[in-house]
């Protein structure tokens, strides 16, 4: 398990090496006032890197990393809520479309999540805000503050998800209900939810876990649109304020940020894959 951990470890870091180094070119493209040689620029950029210095923004003087790890708690707030939203719908929808398979409920669960997966995310934000803020008045336009201000934002961000895991539960579940050990359990004797709950659905998670890292880490770094439309601020929408302001500095710094989130995530995943099929770590 150890040898397993180390490399997967290994990998993480030489991942966010490479990331860094892209993100360091990309913004080097743009030009810089300063003479010394790439590789003298680039070792600079890793020494300080290493000590969590990304550079100051160039707009208020202060550290880039400071400034974006300020709104990092309002990102992870609304990944949190969308996650649960989208799980607590997409895990029901799946197992009953599985269990109903080719029933008018399945093929209308089905539709309506092949729906969900093809709506553009600033569609639905727009149209969150004129039906439940303009119109029923229910929920604020835009903003922050309890969790009136959140469920908007996090609604119009686990719907994708949502749908998409709800379909990826109902697969795999599919898939594991034809198995022999499955067939053995029914004959036996025991009862269908018994035979869903306690053998198939443990099977069915592995994939659903990923498909979950990988959304979750999306939804860290990739709430851009969602947080514009409702002005939520977290780290998109800082991101795309520092965009417009050309501040480099920041941009780099959310940009590494969001990928370490997302490398790590990715390897808490993997360490989690390891423990709970024992194939995988031999391998």
């Amino acid at each position: 398990m150890w040898r397993y951990i180390r490399r997967r470890l290994m990998l993480a870091v030489l991942t966010f090496w490479a990331v860094s180094t892209i993100v360091w070119g990309l913004l080097y493209l743009t030009g810089d006032p300063f003479d010394r040689p790439l590789p003298i620029q680039y070792l600079h950029f890793l020494s300080a890197a290493v000590q969590g210095d990304l550079g100051n923004s160039l707009r208020s003087g202060e550290p880039a990393l400071l400034l974006v790890s300020r709104r990092v708690g309002f990102t992870v707030q609304l990944a949190l809520l969308a996650m649960t939203l989208a799980l607590v719908v997409s895990i029901p929808v799946g197992i009953v479309s599985a269990m109903f398979r080719g029933s008018l409920t399945d093929r209308t669960l089905m539709l309506l999540s092949m729906v969900g997966q093809s709506m553009p995310i600033f569609w639905v934000g727009l149209l969150m805000i004129a039906v439940f803020a303009v119109e029923l008045r229910w929920f604020p336009a835009g903003g922050a503050g309890g969790i009136k201000y959140l469920f908007l934002p996090a609604a119009t961000l686990a719907l994708y998800p949502m749908a998409r895991i709800a379909r990826l539960v109902r697969s795999s579940l599919l898939d594991v209900l034809n198995r022999d050990y499955i067939l053995a359990a029914r004959a036996r004797g025991l009862r269908e939810a018994l035979v869903v709950g306690k053998h198939a659905l443990k099977n069915a998670a592995l994939p659903v876990i990923t498909i979950v890292a990988l959304q979750f880490g999306y939804m860290l770094g990739g709430a851009v649109i969602t947080e514009t439309i409702f002005g939520w601020p977290g780290v998109g929408l800082f991101t795309v304020t520092a965009i417009h302001e050309r501040d480099f500095p920041v941009v780099q710094a959310a940009v590494v940020l969001a990928s370490g989130m997302f490398i790590a995530l990715n390897f808490l995943v993997d360490l989690l894959y390891g423990w709970l099929d024992p194939r995988i770590r031999f391998s």
